[in-house]
């Protein structure tokens, strides 16, 4: 099985003088997901988690809602032409009697903010897709000052980002900032699906009164992700896409960006954030 890490020659050169050692880099594969045995995407992930990350990724598609709609997650085997394992594609079989979606290679329309189709097209197939459409009368608060310490504890948790610096982290907490779960991957998109698989395979869909905390920017796909887990907090240390604005505001879902130290931009569900007033 692929490793996390993996280790490459490298020259490194530091005030002027170059010497030769070995550097940590994180590793980057590409897995297949197949859906009752048939091709459906290809992502480029850290090896991990493989079968959360698959599961996950299936929530955020719409096929899957609870754990009873799986039969099995299996690596194939006679992946290549010796018929060995390379553990680089996962096979999600569906229950018997779970409708089987029409998902072609090019996925749905909803999937990523590149698609090609406009806005309204991309937030009305959400909606219509989501299982858990509850997130708008999720009542949950949190203090602001226990959102803007969550960066620091999502960081100080990224075990392989200190050995490799080349991950994105998603974090999982709840409203009182206690990290429930946290992933790394070289995409934050899978990151995000495997915080969701893992939350898919212990039952514990919707993710009612969660926070979740994504290393790098929100994008349209990552806000996507968070509605169709239930999650109503979505934070993230970089800027929001426009699309994914709107997304949250059509769902009901806090959507929060450049939160450093004690700054952030509250771009949709400020009512769930418990502010400090200034007298």
């Amino acid at each position: 099985m692929g490793r996390v890490t993996e280790r490459r020659r490298v020259v490194r050169i530091r005030n002027g003088k170059a010497g030769v050692r070995p550097d940590t880099l994180v590793a980057e594969e590409p897995l297949e997901i197949r859906l009752n045995g048939k091709p459906l995407a290809i992502t480029m992930r850290t090896p991990g988690d493989d079968f959360a990350l698959a599961v996950g990724f299936l929530v955020s598609e719409g096929v899957l809602g609870a754990a009873s709609d799986v039969q099995a997650v299996t690596y194939c085997e006679g992946a290549t032409e010796d018929g060995s394992n390379t553990y680089n594609v996962v096979s999600v079989q569906l229950a018997a009697g779970v409708p089987v979606p029409d998902i072609t290679l090019e996925r749905n329309v909803y999937t990523t903010s590149s698609c090609g189709l406009c806005g309204k097209a991309s937030l009305d197939a959400v909606r219509t897709a989501t299982r858990f459409p509850g997130i708008a009368a999720d009542r949950v608060r949190i203090p602001a000052e226990v959102l803007c310490a969550l960066p620091d504890r999502l960081r100080a948790a990224q075990k392989v980002f200190d050995r490799t610096g080349g991950l994105h982290a998603a974090g999982l907490f709840t409203a009182q900032g206690e990290l429930l779960d946290l992933r790394e991957d070289v995409g934050r998109h899978n990151a995000v699906d495997k915080i969701i698989g893992r939350a898919f395979q212990a039952g514990r869909l919707p993710l009612t009164g969660a926070v979740l905390l994504v290393s790098g920017r929100a994008s349209f796909e990552l806000a996507q992700k968070a509605v169709m887990a239930g999650i109503p907090v979505l934070a993230a240390v970089s800027a929001p896409s426009s699309l994914a604005v709107d997304l949250a505001l059509e769902s009901g879902m806090t959507l929060v960006g450049f939160l450093r130290g004690p700054d952030m931009n509250i771009y949709a569900g400020e009512e769930r954030i418990a502010l400090q007033r200034v007298p």
